[in-house]
């Protein structure tokens, strides 16, 4: 299916298109043809991606924006349609995430995950759902979330992200119904553990890892062209009855047991002391 000019003339817009699953997949999209714009908080990784991608023949560009901030996203939108024309596609990727026992959790902790990946995902969703149902045009939106808010049970030590994710996945459902007669798709992926320089260093420690590799059906991590390749098909003319969907990318881990951070209920107190000292230097 993956024909060479299978997006050719798309415009996509990635947010946390810098790095991790971000990243392959706009190295991906643009492979098949299309032109991607990148919006992130920091500029060396989206300079970076860019700087791939044209060195390979493709189109993108970037801009700096925080996703929690409306006015910066709509900043963002007119950035894109300036340097690579139309937008008709919106990947949700941004995210934060970390590792908390909830009654050590700070207000500012939760405000930070719930405001990017929810408030995010909502504020990039709606500015560019507004301009193709005024402008009469079709678009497609592809959520990142993950495979415990999917399966509805939720996960031990990410609560924020837990609620933020079942949220996201709520909106993609809601707006499906809501926007089709726009011919607006909005879909999900919810991924299991692929690691990545960012949340999976910041999430995994060397001990956890090794776990939940012996834990895991396949006892392998997805690799990040994996879900690339599964983003190219929901974004496709190939899915364009696919309405409203979440698919799990995981290699059957979650079937395993929901709450994928759930056995962390086994760390010691000194465990976790240590982590959080960690995160409080970087």
């Amino acid at each position: 299916m993956f024909e060479k000019d299978l997006l050719k003339g798309r415009g996509i817009l990635i947010t946390g298109g810098g790095t991790g699953l971000g990243r392959a997949m706009a190295v991906r999209f643009t492979e098949l043809g299309a032109k991607a714009f990148l919006v992130a908080r920091r500029e060396p990784p989206l300079r970076e991606t860019v700087g791939l991608i044209r060195s390979k023949g493709g189109t993108a560009g970037y801009a700096t924006a925080d996703v929690r901030d409306f006015a910066a996203v709509e900043k963002a939108v007119d950035a894109a349609e300036m340097e690579i024309g139309p937008v008709d596609t919106l990947v949700n990727n941004a995210a934060g995430n970390f590792l908390a026992r909830t009654e050590r959790l700070s207000l500012n902790g939760w405000k930070a995950v719930v405001g990017i990946v929810l408030d995010g995902t909502f504020h990039c969703t709606l500015a560019l759902g507004r301009r193709w149902i005024a402008g009469k045009r079709p678009g497609t939106v592809l959520n990142i979330v993950t495979t415990y808010a999917s399966s509805g049970a939720g996960s031990a030590f990410v609560v924020p992200s837990a609620c933020a994710k079942a949220g996201v996945l709520a909106m993609t459902r809601s707006l499906a119904v809501e926007w089709a007669r726009h011919r607006i798709r909005l879909n999900a992926i919810a991924p299991g553990p692929f690691p990545t320089e960012g949340a999976w260093s910041r999430l995994m420690t060397e001990a956890f890892d090794e776990k939940a590799l012996a834990r895991h059906p396949m006892h392998r991590f997805g690799k990040p062209q994996e879900l690339a390749d599964l983003a190219v098909y929901l974004i496709s003319p190939q899915s364009e009855y696919v309405n409203g969907e979440c698919v799990v990318i995981d290699g059957g881990q979650w079937l395993r047991g929901a709450g994928e951070f759930n056995d962390l209920v086994d760390l010691p107190d000194s465990a976790w002391e240590a982590m959080e000292a960690a995160r409080k230097k970087s």
